[in-house]
């Protein structure tokens, strides 16, 4: 028999039972679809945490109290909660006499209430140096200014604001520059609101920042005189692999380490933390498309359960066949196109099903939270995975019931009630 009329016996007898065949279906359509779905939301994901990432600005190193971490994926001390006091002003004197780099803008951190009129939040705050909105690309205000070297020298009490927390604080329609609110029991006035919200770098919610001047946050708020990360940002004429060589170098000077595997701090480069994000999310987009995988393997099983059974029921049409010449090849070949065919509209029908769900949260993503920046992505891999998981499944699991078929023996199965 030419593969030709076996493709179309094998579509009529698709067509006659509509009804099963589409349910048989139906689990790798599940399946597909689920891959792609899956593998969609991890690509647009990573997209939008490397691309936070980026958005800090550009040639950037983060120095971090602490020895480095042993493992790959596990964090320094300071991370983990633990206060180490190993980053001092010196450190940044020293760093901003380096030509290869153009900031080094010290951070410290803290939690508080911040309190205005009767509305009172908990909030994150960050004092730093003026440079720290040159350096987090967030130079930009919608309202006032940012404090500038005056103010961090005089220790003046201002602060510059996030603008979901402007609107919290004084409402929609309220100018805040040269209001006061209140941190931890201290006033400051607020001289500025940021352009931008959301979401920012490693999770920072830009909509309610608060940034003061170092000087009062570690004197009046925290109590310290140490930083708990210190930013750099390199010059552009110089490789960032140099300027962390430099950095290292001139750490272990300023704190009189001879011996590097001694040393009480951490150095990543923004490349370093993008191709640590990357890896991480791609082995969790990997992952989740392994566990939505197995649902074709389900769906493969019940493909060949379902040929298992209309083998049984066409046994007289088997036998039939058999009698007038068709051979076992071409009884194989009939069942096994029967199966393909079933696993390949299924993926398509699964490919188009999971496009269509990408497609839906992307657009619900894009109008209930505009900021968050998540890009529509549509891998072409998990196309042609899609498709070619289905075709194997239509073989591997079909073949069987495709070969019970065709070693029927025809006088028994003209017999076969």
């Amino acid at each position: 028999m030419l593969f030709r009329d076996a493709f179309k016996t094998a579509t009529r007898s698709l067509m006659h039972g509509k009804m099963r065949s589409i349910l048989t279906m139906l689990g790798i359509v599940i399946g597909i679809a689920s891959v792609i779905i899956l593998m969609s939301i991890g690509q647009s994901a990573q997209g939008l945490i490397l691309g936070q990432v980026e958005s800090i600005g550009s040639n950037l190193i983060i120095i971090i109290p602490g020895a480095p971490a042993n493992g790959k994926f596990s964090s320094p001390a300071a991370a983990q909660g633990i206060v180490i006091t190993s980053l001092q002003q010196r450190d940044v004197d020293a760093l901003s006499r380096e030509p290869s780099i153009d900031y080094a803008v010290p951070e410290v951190r803290g939690q508080g209430d911040v309190v205005y009129g009767n509305n009172d939040v908990t909030e994150g705050f960050t004092g730093s140096t003026a440079d720290f909105f040159t350096v987090s690309n967030l130079a930009k205000v919608s309202i006032g200014q940012t404090f500038t070297k005056s103010d961090v020298d005089s220790a003046n009490h201002v602060v510059v604001i996030g603008p979901d927390l402007a609107k919290t604080l004084f409402g929609p329609n309220v100018n805040p520059v040269d209001k006061v609110i209140r941190l931890k029991n201290v006033s400051f006035r607020v001289i500025g609101v940021l352009a931008k919200g959301g979401t920012g770098a490693f999770g920072v919610d830009i909509g309610n920042l608060v940034v003061m001047p170092i000087t009062v946050a570690q004197t009046q708020l925290l109590g310290i005189n140490y930083f708990n990360v210190i930013v750099v940002q390199a010059n552009a004429q110089y490789d960032s692999a140099f300027v962390k060589s430099r950095v290292g170098f001139i750490l272990e000077q300023d704190h009189g380490i001879t011996n590097p595997n001694k040393d009480d701090f951490t150095i990543d480069t923004q490349e370093d933390i993008l191709s640590l994000l990357g890896n991480i999310t791609s082995i969790l987009t990997l992952f989740l498309a392994a566990i939505a995988s197995i649902s074709l393997i389900v769906g493969g099983i019940g493909i060949m359960n379902i040929m298992l059974v209309s083998v049984t029921e066409r046994t007289r049409e088997i036998g039939l066949r058999k009698a007038v010449g068709a051979t076992n090849r071409d009884i194989l070949e009939q069942f096994l196109i029967e199966s393909v065919l079933l696993t390949l509209f299924g993926g398509a029908i699964g490919i188009a099903a999971g496009a269509a769900v990408v497609g839906l949260v992307y657009l619900g993503i894009s109008v209930f939270d505009p900021s968050l920046g998540w890009a529509f992505a549509f891998p072409i891999s998990s196309v042609i995975l899609g498709l070619v998981v289905s075709g194997v499944a239509g073989i591997a699991f079909g073949i069987y019931p495709a070969q019970k078929a065709g070693k029927k023996n025809p006088i028994d199965a003209l017999r076969y009630e």
